[in-house]
């Protein structure tokens, strides 16, 4: 069976929890690829809500395994504390989760330097959870994994050597035999609690593959935050896109089925960065607060604007959208209009290509056109034919920009709110 997967379309923040959750009613293996405890996916089930951060969604789903592959950057005490959350509320984790051998560790140190580089540089946005610096150590070749963690003989050894190349960009009052004895003891109940749940990841996959079982790719983020073709610099450390998949999992462009691209019917923002369709004076605040518009992660508020379609072009054609899942569309409801981006043009007014710098996005003039609206609620519209004629052909005219056919259309936070098209 081939794998399908559920990415975003813009820079995060897509609704991609509640997209991996219904789907995941209908297949047996859900993996997470890359990212780690930055991303936030949010799943609604009735009155509770769950925040995930590294446990792929599909642990919701009670018949699923899932997988942290390969890709992931792992904080294992993040990832204890949410095996409690999750467990406090019915969920058992561990009878359903395994982790990739190869999976690199987000230790101590890198929060801490983290949260240095961040004052130093100026704020790029970043969480501050040391997802960085971990696949920094990763391209460096001087990371630790979870099989590093797990191995009895050599594990404080390679501890150390991680710390002592950390230790100058640490500052003078990094002591590095009390941070070692200080860090190894505060991971110890990770390696007892991990190592049942610890496999060959890609091996662990393929075998489930030649059962002919029904697997789904979680992405983290966005393909505009992706590190080789986001809006760079100010993006995430990992690559989004369908590529993350086979390198994140260990599986080859071959097996790759259906790619869900996750797309609000608006777009928003987190953090710093080129935004070519922001709204910054009361639209763009009446859009936060009607669409809740604040991070899983952080709680920082959303930057808001409206539907950019040369992003989603992008992004579709990064991908290999097949199938687009648009999220949020109640959000715009109560809008008598809604403008969205076809094209760019700069200063001159002629057509521009797509920027490759902030600089560029700043010289860029988004062109928009104006959609009517609808004036009516959408919430908890589970039908197409029940959606009024004016958000129909608002959804119709994304398709068209996109190319892409709108399979699936969420109309509000519980999983219900959800109207199917295939």
């Amino acid at each position: 069976m081939p794998i399908d997967v559920v990415l975003g379309l813009q820079w995060g923040d897509e609704g991609k929890g509640k997209i991996v959750d219904l789907l995941a009613e209908n297949v047996d293996v859900v993996a997470r690829y890359q990212g780690g405890p930055n991303a936030g996916h949010t799943v609604v089930h009735g009155d509770r809500k769950f925040v995930l951060h590294m446990v792929p969604s599909g642990i919701l789903s009670p018949h699923a395994e899932c997988l942290i592959g390969n890709g992931v950057v792992v904080d294992p005490e993040r990832l204890l504390q949410e095996f409690d959350k999750l467990g406090a509320a019915g969920v058992d984790v561990p009878a359903r989760l395994r982790l990739s051998h190869a999976a690199h560790l987000i230790l101590p140190q890198h929060t801490m330097l983290d949260e240095m580089a961040e004052r130093l540089r100026g704020a790029i946005g970043t969480t501050k959870r040391g997802v960085g610096f971990a696949y920094g150590d990763k391209a460096l070749r001087w990371g630790l994994r979870l099989a590093d963690l797990l191995d009895d003989a050599h594990w404080i050894d390679r501890l150390r050597s991680n710390l002592e190349r950390h230790a100058l960009a640490l500052g003078p009052a990094f002591q590095l035999e009390r941070e070692l004895a200080r860090i190894a003891e505060r991971l110890e109940p990770a390696r007892i609690k991990l190592r049942a749940l610890a496999v060959d990841g890609p091996a662990w996959l393929w075998e489930r593959m030649g059962q002919g079982r029904r697997i789904l790719a979680e992405g983290a983020q966005g393909a505009m935050l992706d590190i080789d073709h986001g809006t760079y610099p100010f993006l995430t450390s990992s690559n989004t896109t369908t590529g993350g998949v086979c390198t994140g999992l260990g599986v080859p462009p071959s097996a790759i089925g259906e790619v869900w691209g996750v797309i609000k019917a608006y777009s928003t923002r987190v953090g710093e960065g080129p935004f070519p369709t922001e709204l910054t004076g009361p639209e763009g605040e009446a859009l936060r607060q009607h669409g809740n518009e604040f991070g899983a992660t952080t709680g920082r508020p959303r930057r808001c604007g409206w539907f950019d379609a040369v992003i989603g072009r992008r992004s579709v054609a990064l991908t290999g959208t097949t199938k687009i899942a648009l999220t949020k569309l109640d959000v715009l409801d109560d809008l008598a209009e809604i403008p969205l981006a076809t094209s760019y043009r700069d200063l001159k007014g002629e057509a521009a290509p797509f920027p490759q710098t902030a600089e560029q996005f700043a010289a860029i003039r988004p062109q928009t056109e104006t959609i009517p609206g609808w004036n009516c609620s959408t919430q908890g519209i589970q039908e197409w034919g029940k959606l009024p004629r004016a958000a129909q052909a608002y959804v119709a005219r994304i398709e068209e920009l996109l190319g892409v056919p709108v399979a699936l259309i969420s109309t509000g936070s519980d999983r219900s709110h959800t109207i199917w098209r295939t």
